[in-house]
């Protein structure tokens, strides 16, 4: 590995490489391969070929442009509204960039809803367009027959119409971004079967096909598609993805289609999404073209492919299964009555990529340097990704933030084949499905559970599942409390059946009892890191924003920048040792971005989350439970805010920091896993004198809002700096550099900022990517998260708003069917002085 003269951290990528080459006067323009000519290889040449990047060749396995793959047979609806927001600016990247190609129909989106739920569900789609800046409407069920003629008026309640949607030609965009690329230099060669990946010293050298053909390259990129998790495969890579059968089918000749000024290629009719039977629609000329996914789900054996799909026209073609089919043409014929006349005329079972959680796979293999994947990336957001993986790759950092789509977002259980089977069958079943954002899987559970599991469901606890740990969302143990509290005037608002489920009304009883007696909450799925080493402070300082070169026992939070600026998390450093540091941090993609800045030698990271275990202690008497049982001195003047220490709870020892997210006297207490049980029962009892109780993550949501504390992947990404999050504090102005500094440095003011917003009324609700508006009704904003306030009896969330939204102003939040009522509110709304936490 090459050492950039003067730099102790390296950055492991092709990027690295290229600015290096440059910065010393040696700037050569890499060679690009890349595996894959359908509509993500075809479009990522094109995006790198425009940012000068020309040395590229593009390889497939099949014939140019309809080489086999998904591309060949997709159907291309490009529907752009997603509960992502970085899939719907992907999806419209792609739409702009193919009208401008002449490969988009922009014939519209229309989708309807046969029952309330999907009514109020098409409700909550459009708020998510409105967030993120597309235009739609709801539509009457009239305008929906207006829209699309073959519907029926009386199963129709109402629609959620897109103007923009419409058509990606798939094949003709392909082409089109080809020959652009082709004009600039880069060269298409099919009939190419790449069978191995050439590497030295750990970096990407050249592929080799299956001729024998050798070809030279700085940079690799597996746009494959459902053949990219056996090229993965190939360089000790794990691309979790599932190639999965998705039935297709075309109506036979249809009357009131014929004279409607549609061809094979240029339908008139919006594309038609029926949700509520897992089906959409496209014209064909005078058939119509029927997409379902109601039926069972078909993974793939790869071992078998080709096998499978001879008598078909192309690979990713498996011969149709009428049966499976059979319940989404009953149901196509009771919603379009003109199709009772017709027929299927024929149909194939599809094969597209699916997920574990839904999104693409994006990213650099961390032990192959230049080994890059673009794979799971439906027509929808071709373009867009491509886009975002040329910036990634030459300049370091996408535009978009794309932390949803990473390939080391998934921790290690995830990456197993049992679990990237079940979840990416479930994710095919619920394409459709109306998802609640607090839904989580329900299989494979219990992969991960703290020590403390066997006792909290002894509690009853109600578990939410989260990077594969059981959490405790609220304690049925509580339930007394809310009666209690009620008599003491605590208000336990009735909500409404959409924002009920996953959620009880305990939590508000937990978070209350939280702030005026003592609580235990499990922090062990809390990331923990391990930094070690004779320049792990070299190292902290080089890749954070504040000042962790402080003495031991310090505990500071700070910020991990990437080029841009942008925040790619935030973490809280606390230095147990000279060369020992112990890192709370957000999940594995900030394991990644460690791993990747490391020096040759002297540091070491390791995650230590499972091997350990954390509870925090928090609330005014925190201080009289734990103290008893405590070696050391824990009183605030002995023990003060953002310090560490290493003692004894009883006889079990532990690291206890006095850190607070919840915004209340208290410590997080660490102890080995083993020890864990022990540490449990031993503060547990010792808090029934002081009425603690133990209290889940809902609770501890509402509080970290109300005392102003963020949450990075939800309320900030890499799409926004620290100033505009109102976390600049944790920038420190007299550090040296740090990656993202000089970014910074040249930044202007933001035209965004993240507020808090207060609910006008109690019963109101928010849970999360609602739009804000204006006075006149116009989008501005989006909420990132809400929850109850049971400190101030109210609702309360965050909201991207324009800067120039002031302190005081009155807004208007959308949710569901509803709008309600907010002001825009200083922060924190708890304890700004911070008296509570230094007592």
């Amino acid at each position: 590995m090459r050492r950039c003269p003067g730099d102790p951290i390296l950055l492991r990528s092709t990027h690295w490489l290229l600015k290096t080459q440059q910065e010393h006067g040696h700037m050569t323009q890499p060679k690009v391969v890349v595996i894959g000519a359908g509509i993500v290889g075809t479009s990522l040449a094109y995006e790198l070929t425009a940012r000068g990047c020309t040395d590229v060749t593009v390889l497939d396995r099949g014939p140019m442009f309809e080489t086999g793959g998904s591309t060949s047979h997709a159907p291309g609806l490009v529907f752009q509204t997603n509960a992502s927001k970085t899939m719907t600016e992907f999806a419209r990247y792609t739409v702009e960039k193919f009208v401008g190609l002449d490969a988009f129909n922009p014939v519209g989106g229309l989708e309807v809803a046969t029952t309330e739920a999907r009514w109020t569900e098409l409700h909550r789609r459009h708020g998510w367009a409105s967030s993120w800046g597309i235009g739609g409407e709801l539509v009457d069920a009239d305008r929906c027959v207006e829209l699309h003629p073959l519907l029926d008026r009386d199963r129709v309640l109402g629609g959620f119409h897109t103007p923009s949607d419409g058509l990606a030609l798939a094949v003709r965009a392909a082409t089109a971004q080809a020959d652009r690329a082709t004009s600039r230099g880069a060269r298409f060669l099919g009939d190419h079967e790449v069978v191995d990946v050439l590497e030295r010293g750990g970096r990407v050298v050249g592929v080799r096909t299956a001729a024998g053909e050798e070809f030279a390259a700085d940079v690799v990129v597996s746009a494959a598609g459902f053949w990219g998790a056996q090229l993965g495969a190939k360089v000790g890579l794990t691309v979790p993805l599932v190639p999965m059968a998705h039935q297709y089918a075309k109506t036979g000749q249809l009357a009131e289609l014929r004279g409607n000024g549609s061809t094979g290629t240029e339908a008139r009719l919006p594309i038609l999404r029926h949700q509520d039977q897992d089906l959409y629609y496209r014209e064909h000329g005078d058939r119509l073209g029927i997409g379902y996914y109601g039926h069972r789900p078909m993974p793939v054996d790869m071992a078998t492919l080709m096998d499978d799909s001879a008598a078909q026209s192309m690979p990713s073609m498996l011969p149709f299964t009428e049966s499976d089919f059979a319940p989404g043409w009953t149901a196509s014929t009771e919603l379009l009555p003109a199709l009772r006349d017709s027929k299927v005329d024929e149909g194939f079972n599809g094969i597209f990529s699916f997920t574990p959680d839904g999104f693409s796979i994006m990213g650099e293999h961390r032990e192959l340097s230049g080994f890059w994947v673009a794979e799971a990336v439906w027509v929808t957001h071709s373009a867009g990704v491509a886009h975002a993986m040329a910036e990634w790759i030459l300049d370091g950092a996408p535009s978009t933030d794309v932390h949803e789509c990473d390939l080391y977002r998934f921790e290690e259980p995830a990456k197993s084949p049992e679990f990237i089977l079940k979840t990416s069958s479930q994710a095919f079943v619920e394409v459709y499905d109306i998802l609640h954002p607090h839904q989580y899987r329900e299989e494979p559970r219990n992969l991960r559970v703290s020590p403390f599991h066997a006792r909290q469901e002894d509690l009853g606890a109600f578990f939410f599942e989260g990077a594969c740990w059981e959490r405790p969302a609220w304690y049925e143990a509580n339930a007394d409390l809310v009666t209690e509290l009620v008599a003491d005037g605590v208000t336990f608002p009735e909500r409404d059946d959409w924002s009920s489920r996953f959620y009880s009304p305990i939590s508000i009883a937990e978070a209350r009892w939280t702030r005026d007696h003592v609580a235990l909450y499990d922090m062990t799925p809390l990331t923990r890191y391990e930094v070690s080493g004779p320049g792990a402070c070299d190292f902290l300082q080089r890749l954070t924003t504040n000042n962790v070169d402080k003495r031991t026992g310090s505990v500071t939070y700070t910020l991990m920048l990437d080029e841009t600026g942008g925040i790619r998390s935030d973490l809280t450093v606390a230095r147990l040792a000279d060369d020992l540091f112990q890192v709370g941090a957000n999940g594995p993609l900030d394991i990644d971005w460690m791993t990747r800045h490391l020096p040759e030698t002297g540091v070491t990271v390791r995650d230590v989350t499972g091997g350990t275990c954390c509870v925090g202690v928090w609330g005014p008497r925190a201080r009289d439970l734990v103290a008893p049982l405590c070696a050391a001195d824990i009183s605030h003047d002995a023990f003060g805010y953002f310090k560490a220490i290493r003692t004894f709870i009883g006889s079990v020892p532990v690291t206890m920091m006095r850190v607070s997210y919840v915004g209340e006297l208290g410590w997080e207490i660490y102890a080995s896993a083993e020890h864990g049980p022990k540490l449990w029962d031993l503060l547990f009892a010792a808090g029934r004198d002081h009425r603690a109780i133990a209290a889940g993550r809902i609770a501890f949501n509402s509080l970290r809002l109300e005392k102003g504390y963020r949450s990075w992947g939800t309320d900030m990404t890499t799409e926004h700096h620290p100033v505009a999050a109102g976390i600049g504090f944790a920038v420190s102005a007299k550090k040296g550099d740090f990656v993202g500094k000089a970014a910074l440095d040249a930044a202007g003011p933001p035209s965004t900022v993240l507020r808090t917003i207060v609910m006008d009324e109690s019963t109101s609700v928010v849970l999360g990517k609602e739009p804000v508006r204006d006075a006149s009704g116009a989008a501005i904003g989006y909420v990132t998260s809400g929850g109850y306030s049971a400190t101030i009896g109210r609702p309360i969330a965050y909201a991207w708003l324009p800067a120039d939204v002031g302190i005081g102003d009155a807004v208007r939040v959308d949710y569901l069917t509803e709008t309600y009522g907010a002001t825009v509110s200083e922060e924190p709304l708890v304890d700004p002085e911070m008296k509570l936490i230094r007592r």
